[in-house]
């Protein structure tokens, strides 16, 4: 059995490595990440989600689609600390976790790949590597975080020839695999991703696509928001449909091709 979630689907672990296992997914596994009837929004009366309820397993890709406007990226803030639920509540691996702030997230197994960059524009691709974990170098030493950026860099070899420019200069899909390769670093254990392949070249984003495959198949939970309805549903192993706020319809990529599949269709203007 794989000891961290990356080592899984030909994704090792890095060398000392071994002080901070993660599980990996089985058969039978509870939900990694829960959302039970969650209300949130940016101002007090007026409410972006309403009574929204999700889970998300290891291994597993959780799908969300939906219109424009219909509340995907507030349900990613809100599940990462951006945005205070008002009501209901959030879960990681059973602990609730409702109004935590990022940092308190991200040192308890999640992370976050925003649709706008996360990027530090002016620093380096080593020091946007190297930055989740400096601040915790007391916990990982020098020596892990070297060795877990030399593993990153092999994985990602394009940005080992970068790795003094800024990744400002870097071209979009460039800075999509900084994203990417910021995640590994840090060998989450559950990994909300929101719009990986906007603006990018198709060969780009069948990439992406890829490395979130990979991800979910070494062990971590995914959360999936994409333009790409129909790759969504071809990846996700659960599809939610997030329409004005709230989860309209839910079901696995089968069910779509039965009663949901007109439902969606009505709803988003499309077929798959």
């Amino acid at each position: 059995m794989p000891d961290t979630p990356l080592e899984g689907a030909g994704i090792p672990r890095a060398e000392g490595d071994a002080h901070r296992p993660a599980p990996t997914a089985a058969a039978g596994a509870g939900p990694i990440l829960e959302m039970a009837q969650v209300t949130s929004g940016y101002m007090s009366d007026i409410d972006v989600l309403r009574d929204v309820s999700l889970t998300v397993y290891p291994g597993r890709i959780s799908g969300l689609i939906g219109l424009n406007g219909a509340g995907k990226s507030t349900l990613f803030k809100t599940i990462f600390g951006f945005l205070k639920p008002k009501s209901g509540s959030i879960r990681l691996e059973g602990r609730d976790i409702s109004g935590a702030e990022p940092h308190t997230l991200i040192d308890r197994g999640m992370w976050y790949i925003p649709q706008e960059s996360s990027l530090f524009p002016f620093l380096s691709v080593e020091e946007n590597l190297r930055l989740p974990l400096e601040g915790r170098r007391r916990q990982f030493g020098v020596t892990l975080i070297a060795r877990r950026l030399d593993d990153t860099l092999n994985r990602f070899p394009m940005l080992r020839q970068k790795l003094r420019t800024q990744a400002g200069d870097l071209s979009g899909g460039q800075q999509k695999s900084l994203e990417f390769a910021k995640a590994y670093m840090v060998r989450p254990r559950v990994c909300l991703i929101d719009e990986p392949s906007i603006g990018l070249a198709p060969k780009v984003a069948a990439e992406t696509f890829d490395w979130v495959r990979q991800f979910a198949a070494a062990g971590m939970g995914i959360l999936l928001v994409d333009h790409n309805v129909r790759r969504v549903v071809a990846l996700a192993d659960h599809v939610y449909v997030l329409s004005l706020g709230e989860i309209a319809a839910s079901g696995t990529p089968e069910d779509f091709q039965g009663d949901l599949y007109a439902q969606v269709k009505g709803w988003l203007g499309i077929t798959f």
